[in-house]
């Protein structure tokens, strides 16, 4: 059976992790930052960022990364933030998003976080519809262009 994995980003998958985001069509490219981008904001922002590759058993299949550290969370809430979150083209639609999300949501109940929000373009009916049918809701606060998502995981403990 196969296995989704969050492993770190090193010098040996780099390029290949950097590279899936050529798989993106162009309006997916509109929505999700470009790997190369989303990890030099990493280095960045090394104390709020969370950065992992997703695996299939062996093969690199996308991006995800976290702020563990969030500074901008409504009403201070006990919450990590999706920042980025990508699948590639040939793995879409699989159920693979679904599985890393789960894992996603596994280390906010280690880390005993309350809530995971995202924010994502509402141009197209994706990723928007994704998150909805995942369980976030759409808080009706729109940042940077983008509608802001909220998940309660309280209930998931």
């Amino acid at each position: 059976m196969n296995k989704i994995t969050l492993q770190p980003v090193t010098n040996d998958n780099f390029r290949v992790i950097t590279k899936l985001s050529d798989t993106l069509s162009d309006y997916q490219k509109k929505c999700v930052a470009p790997n190369v981008y989303s990890l030099a904001q990493a280095y960045l922002n090394q104390f709020h960022a969370w950065p992992r590759a997703i695996y299939l058993d062996d093969t690199p299949i996308g991006f995800i990364m976290v702020d563990i550290n969030p500074e901008d969370i409504p009403n201070n809430e006990n919450a990590y933030y999706l920042w980025r979150f990508m699948i590639a083209s040939d793995y879409q639609g699989k159920g693979y998003g679904k599985e890393a999300l789960d894992l996603i949501i596994e280390k906010c109940i280690e880390d005993k976080k309350d809530f995971l929000y995202t924010s994502c373009e509402m141009e197209g009916d994706m990723p928007y519809q994704f998150y909805l049918k995942y369980g976030f809701i759409d808080t009706g606060i729109l940042e940077d262009g983008e509608e802001v998502l909220k998940l309660d995981i309280s209930t998931k403990k």
